[in-house]
């Protein structure tokens, strides 16, 4: 079994996933929009451009995506997307990348459980967790 978020975007799915990318140090591998689909034809054409699937991978990990469409989408709450990395280093670069225009919501330190913790929100709405654990 694989467990996977699936993120939800209002028309920004494409930039996201690019910004992802790159802070993530992952590879796109799909990348599909409401018009190139057989449904197309029965889609409003405002929403043709959209992404109505995204898919990155980052190491072992699948990270998905699309663009709401049609008036659905419900800004992001209740969760957080956790990254667990294996040294500060790694965990400072990653923070560092994420937070680009976003809004740091607890600034990466040392806690209890880990070498390095922080959180926030990027730019595009979605709520991060960076966590480097304590070795044993």
């Amino acid at each position: 079994m694989q467990l996977n978020p699936y993120l939800s975007f209002d028309g920004q799915c494409e930039a996201a996933f690019k910004f992802y990318e790159r802070c993530l140090s992952g590879k796109i591998t799909m990348l599909e929009t409401y018009g190139n689909t057989p449904m197309a034809k029965e889609m409003p054409p405002e929403v043709h451009k959209k992404i109505i699937h995204a898919r990155l991978v980052a190491g072992d990990k699948v990270l998905m995506g699309s663009d709401a469409c049609c008036g659905r989408y419900e800004k992001s709450q209740g969760f957080h997307v956790t990254i667990g990395v294996d040294s500060a280093v790694e965990a400072e670069r990653v923070f560092k990348a994420l937070s680009e225009n976003g809004t740091i919501t607890m600034p990466l330190q040392e806690t209890f459980w880990a070498t390095r913790f922080g959180m926030l929100v990027d730019s595009f709405g979605i709520p991060w967790m960076i966590n480097c654990e304590k070795t044993a």
